[in-house]
């Protein structure tokens, strides 16, 4: 059984997100106290696992998708990350904001993925 390359592809953007989220902002929390050089070498290690995971999420992903449409879903899934991720890592509240930026976001993948799936 063969994987869809889509699914493949979102499945590495989603885990790459996760690295990515904890290098840009997991430092806030944990590394306060520390100099901020210290706090960007450990965010860079965390990075490069992240890109690990990007960098084949988006070869496999442009066999299928169009550059824009990539763009595009990586922002959908950075979304799907950050709210989790600042809601219960770093604590912050969940404010209705969330919902607006998602909901422009559905407009953007309406744009993006109109001519293709029948949108």
């Amino acid at each position: 059984m063969t994987v869809p390359p889509i699914l493949v592809t979102i499945g590495l953007l989603c885990a790459s997100n996760v690295f990515m989220t904890f290098a840009w902002y997991a430092h806030l929390k944990t590394l306060d106290n520390r100099p901020w050089l210290v706090a960007a070498l450990i965010s860079w290690g965390v990075a490069f696992f992240e890109y690990l995971l990007q960098v084949p999420a988006n070869r496999i992903g442009f066999t299928q998708l169009s550059l824009g449409q990539l763009k595009v879903l990586q922002e959908v899934i950075t979304l799907s990350v950050f709210v989790p991720f600042s809601v219960f890592y770093m604590r912050e509240p969940l404010k209705l904001d969330y919902l607006w930026a998602g909901l422009c976001l559905l407009g953007a993948v309406y744009f993006m993925f109109r001519g293709r799936w029948g949108l």
